[in-house]
């Protein structure tokens, strides 16, 4: 038999036993599937894996029909084996004709379905009921949940002292109640308020987050008056959802706020039983001069933590002024707990990192460590729910140097959802080289927050550590262009460093690192990446000499040159000090390369990964020829 012939009966066989028939109505049904599940689980704010599973479970299902359409056949008797089958008894015209008939059948309702979804409901989601159609703006394009809004700051309409953090902290209270609704997609505090004091179109507000929902308002005091106005706009067509105006007291604020909150969830469809009430309700303040401390706190926070801030340890005592005078009015506000802590912290590491303290005693700095953990553990003790309560143990753990365990907790963590993460999350799960699990969770966290730096630069640089510098490229550029940020430069760098584009790395230092430290750091980098010895060498000694270069950063240039025994002398340095550890997983954390150091220089680090069951070394993101261990 020749080969086109064998070709021809094997066809044939193919044609004869329904198995291309079998394939197309498989596809068909399967895609119709697809579209109906599709509706019913983002209406029913079911988690993306859920449709991920149905794709995967069809895929399978596909290669497994046509080999039962090949190897079984349909009888009068029942299925049987084709191989059992008389060929003068087959009925397969029949069953083909039937088969016929049924896709003919379920195409017909796939049309159907396709008619409705695009010229039926797609624009019935976009105008409210009674209107005529219009376009669908690109913010409501597919891939943005349905149940998705930010609250924006609500405008001051008077000239109080105190009235526009009073405004600031209304509009968080909501937005924070809202957060706890697991159908929601909520915008967190930070890119939500980016737009303060800006007139722009609520599209284009709602693009630009990520959503398709906005909550405006304003707020007006006089004297122990208070005039509160609320709207909930569909951003596709700027119809307003649900508004309402409150009149009042001053001290009706926190019922005030609560009543917003619980009307924008019950007019996108949340239904609100008494559980979901009283943690909208748990999660407040509910006080009003404890909120607006909050604010001032916040305030200061942020400019801690801004690429501008030039003195975070003192805009840190000035937040911390304003957290205190929370907890006196709220002593169990767990979220002041958490941000009271950051200024030990950050005395600690600095201290440990050799890093100056001008202004800071030297019982702040033995003390630091031990005031940390004190936050910490009240944030745990007065967490408002479980995920919180599961990020301030992590943190709590991290930082006491308790981590035993600390693999479990990462494991909760990764499995929760929302918006909100331990602090020191980030660098622990490179060190232990589970960067690729916790992606999709910073991935949502950024989601969440899509205008903060710090959301792309911890999504870019997980990725990085995975494996993905091209993708941590191309997500770097992108968040570059809506996030604005120092760390973002250096992700950027560092991932061109690590695909091996040093040219293309140099030009990026020149434009976009202005810190001259900063700038010779980078480039002392890129040379020793290259291999170029002597070139980075002469850069390395520019960089070091200079008298604020720290401990931190000059282990991490040592290592990069291979210079082992300067590294290991640093690395015991750090390690000595009570929050060495802590300080040393963070160099591992931007060095990314590998070890800097060798574990024999450093037993205080060496006991806490064994008591962690950390892996050593840990990946290298940038190969550095210069380093051979």
């Amino acid at each position: 038999m020749t080969q086109t012939t064998q070709k021809q009966t094997f066809f044939g066989e193919l044609k004869r036993r329904n198995v291309v028939r079998v394939g197309i109505a498989y596809v068909v049904v399967a895609w119709l599937v697809l579209q109906v599940a599709d509706v019913v689980l983002n209406n029913i704010a079911a988690p993306q894996w859920l449709f991920q599973v149905i794709l995967l479970l069809l895929a399978i299902g596909f290669p497994l029909a046509l080999v039962f359409a090949w190897a079984f056949e349909l009888t009068p008797e029942g299925v049987k084996r084709e191989s059992e089958v008389d060929r003068g008894q087959s009925i397969t015209a029949q069953t083909g004709r039937k088969l016929d008939f049924a896709i003919i059948a379920v195409l017909a309702v796939a049309l159907g379905w396709f008619a409705w979804d695009k010229f039926i409901r797609a624009p019935a989601e976009t105008r409210p009921a009674g209107t005529a159609a219009v376009s669908k703006p690109k913010d409501a394009a597919s891939g943005v949940p349905q149940k998705s809004v930010a609250v924006l700051p609500f405008v001051v309409l008077s000239s109080g002292p105190d009235d526009e953090y009073f405004a600031d902290g209304l509009t968080e209270e909501i937005l924070n109640a809202l957060a706890q609704l697991p159908e929601l997609l909520v915008t967190s505090r930070t890119s939500a308020f980016h737009f303060k004091g800006q007139q722009i179109p609520v599209q284009q507000i709602a693009a630009a987050l990520g959503v398709r929902h906005v909550v405006e308002g304003s707020v007006r005091k006089s004297g122990d008056r208070l005039r509160v106005t609320a709207q909930l706009i569909r951003a596709a067509d700027g119809f307003h959802l649900w508004s309402e105006n409150y009149d009042g007291a001053s001290d009706d604020a926190i019922a005030v706020q609560e009543d917003i909150a619980a009307q924008i969830a019950t007019a996108m469809d949340v239904v609100l039983d008494d559980d979901k009430r009283e943690l909208m309700v748990r999660v407040g303040l509910r006080d009003v001069e404890a909120f607006i401390e909050f604010q001032k706190g916040q305030e200061y926070y942020a400019r801690a933590h801004s690429v501008v801030g030039m003195d975070r340890i003192g805009d840190l005592t000035q937040a911390n002024r304003h957290y205190e005078a929370v907890l006196v009015r709220v002593p169990d506000y767990a979220p002041a707990h958490e941000m009271h802590s950051d200024l030990y912290v950050h005395i600690a590491i600095d201290d440990a990192a050799d890093e100056s303290l001008p202004g800071v005693s030297a019982e702040d700095i033995a003390a630091a460590p031990a005031r940390a953990v004190r936050d910490f553990a009240a944030a745990v003790e007065h967490a408002r729910s479980p995920e919180a309560r599961r990020n301030a143990e992590f943190d709590l753990a991290f930082v006491s140097g308790n981590w035993r365990g600390l693999r479990g907790r990462i494991d909760l963590i990764v499995a929760d959802r929302g918006c909100d993460e331990p602090l020191w999350i980030q660098p622990v799960a490179e060190v232990y080289r589970i960067a690729n699990r916790y992606l999709s969770r910073a991935k949502e966290i950024r989601t969440c927050d899509p205008l903060v730096s710090l959301s792309w630069w911890n999504e870019a640089d997980l990725m990085l550590w995975s494996g993905d510098v091209a993708g941590a490229v191309a997500l770097t550029r992108r968040g570059l262009e809506v996030a604005v940020g120092g760390s973002l430069n250096e992700i950027l760098i560092s991932a061109l460093t690590a695909t091996g584009q040093f040219d293309l790395a140099e030009r990026e230092i020149t434009d976009r690192i202005h810190a001259a430290s900063d700038a010779k750091r980078l480039r002392t980098m890129v040379a020793a990446a290259r291999g170029e010895r002597d070139a980075a060498a002469m850069l390395a000694d520019d960089y070091l000499s200079q008298s604020d270069t720290s401990g931190f950063w000059a282990l991490q240039v040592n290592a990069w040159l291979g210079g082992r025994e300067a590294a290991n002398r640093l690395a015991g340095k750090i390690d000595a000090h009570p929050f060495g550890s802590q300080t040393l997983v963070l160099v591992v954390g931007w060095c990314g390369c590998g070890a800097p150091f060798d574990l024999e220089a450093t037993p205080n680090f060496a006991a806490k990964l064994e008591e962690a069951g950390m892996p050593w070394p840990p990946a290298s993101p940038i190969r550095f020829p210069l380093k051979t261990w």
